[in-house]
């Protein structure tokens, strides 16, 4: 049955705390979780959970972290996120990013020594929310993805996120994975015993599979964005370079190339995020460049559709899709997973939230 979206936040703070998080953190944390299922983004959502818990148990996460600054500039700075989820990190060095854009019309922010800190349209919105531009990047744990051409895992989804105001509460929001789909989507898929739509992954011989335990279990690949060389896949693998080069080489976290990579028993993943706050005032009056932001977008939900049922969007259209009829119905959790997220809130010590019908 369907909760409501602050019930659901609270079921998932309510197991961070659980596991010792100080209540900021597991707020910080909450929040992120919480944006991603209310928008529909499943794959990073609540669904991430068991992951995180396999982590603080491994050790590669340290649930009591505490994010800091450690280098700064009137426009720049290194956030050192302690070794904990990225969330805490991520809400910190966006703040930051905002603030000095705010101040001097830019702020580049880069992290280090995090984890996973969910999607990364829960910062570039925090950025267009403050009337500003919004670029974020991150490295992953998980080393993935073969670059084109090749049979051995040296990439990550490495997801990249762009945003900006238009009028009103329009926006523009690109939120996506440098690979032809999110690791969680297809985690998702596995758990609940689904195939994978075709084009997603290949088996540990390179050849296309839609069985997910040819991902998760038997060494097989996520596919950069294209799919496979004739569909540009070139493309996406080069995106992921980049991404890696912004997240990690700037920051100076861990490599994705280093065997070792987020695999020290008792180490932190050392994961890096970048961010990017931009006031376009710098270039322009800023209700001027929203208004242009709005005709354009606009422009572009007016063409005509191949369906008059499936409308032309963009960016973040779907995600408010989701928001409102969310908003409406509650946000419910597959079977399998509501399963092992109860076995979770138990072990925690967490009431359990997840069965009283949205309001």
């Amino acid at each position: 049955m369907p909760v409501s979206v602050d019930r659901h936040r609270a079921q998932i703070g309510a197991i961070l705390e659980g596991w010792g998080m100080p209540p900021a953190n597991a707020a910080a944390a909450a929040d992120g979780i919480a944006w991603a299922d209310f928008r529909g983004v499943k794959s990073h959502g609540i669904s991430k959970l068991p992951g995180y818990d396999v982590w603080r148990r491994d050790g590669r996460i340290r649930v009591e972290a505490a994010p800091r600054i450690e280098r700064e500039t009137p426009v720049s700075a290194l956030v050192d996120g302690d070794g904990g989820l990225g969330y805490a990190a991520g809400r910190l060095a966006m703040q930051t990013a905002i603030a000095k854009a705010q101040a001097s019309g830019i702020g580049a922010v880069s992290a280090r020594n995090s984890a996973h800190f969910g999607a990364c349209g829960f910062y570039t919105e925090m950025a267009v929310e403050a009337g500003l531009i919004g670029l974020v990047t991150t490295g992953t744990a998980a080393c993935s993805v073969a670059p084109t051409l090749g049979m051995e895992a040296k990439l990550g989804t490495d997801p990249i996120s762009f945003g900006a105001p238009a009028e009103g509460d329009d926006y523009f929001l690109l939120d996506m994975a440098t690979t032809t789909v999110a690791q969680g989507k297809i985690l998702n898929l596995f758990v609940e015993n689904q195939p994978s739509p075709p084009g997603w992954i290949l088996n540990a011989a390179g050849e296309a599979s839609t069985d997910t335990r040819d991902y998760f279990d038997n060494g097989g690949f996520i596919t950069s964005l294209g799919g496979s060389l004739l569909g540009s896949s070139y493309k996406g693998y080069g995106l992921s370079v980049m991404v890696n080069i912004l997240s990690a080489c700037l920051s100076g976290s861990s490599l994705i190339t280093d065997p070792l990579h987020a695999k020290r028993p008792g180490h932190p993943n050392n994961i890096g995020h970048f961010f990017l706050a931009l006031d376009p005032g710098l270039f322009r009056e800023p209700a001027d460049f929203r208004r242009d932001v709005s005709t354009l977008i606009d422009s572009l939900r007016a063409t005509k559709p191949l369906d008059s049922a499936t409308p032309v969007m963009v960016a973040g259209d779907p995600e408010r899709k989701a928001m409102a009829k969310h908003a409406k119905e509650g946000i419910d959790v597959a079977p399998n997973m509501k399963a092992k997220i109860r076995a979770l809130a138990e072990d925690a010590g967490a009431p359990w939230l997840l069965e009283e019908e949205a309001v």
